[in-house]
């Protein structure tokens, strides 16, 4: 964290110095152990998942997603989501 730090600040991360971030380095932050946690409507994977997902299209989903947008998983509940996300020592957060 140190090289990304301003100098006219303590150590650690301000507003200042995220906004001068590229969208990669961004995205390395929380990797590997943040994960987030978004609702999504079956219908919206059905493109990527095809004939994988057999639920209605307005069946609500929660697919847990690496720091980086890499989907990891797709969960029908999202207490399961969040606790599976726990038991492989990461630390879910959820986004809306």
């Amino acid at each position: 964290m140190e090289k990304y730090h301003s100098n006219n600040s303590a150590p650690g991360w301000g507003t200042q110095d995220l906004r001068h971030l590229s969208p990669e380095t961004f995205a390395e932050i929380g990797m590997p152990n943040i994960v987030y946690v978004r609702e999504v409507l079956a219908g919206e994977l059905e493109s990527e998942l095809g004939s994988e997902i057999n639920v209605p299209a307005d069946t609500r989903l929660f697919a847990v997603h690496a720091a980086n947008g890499q989907r990891m998983a797709v969960l029908d509940d999202r207490a399961a989501a969040f606790a599976g996300a726990r038991q492989y020592e990461l630390e879910p957060v959820s986004v809306h």
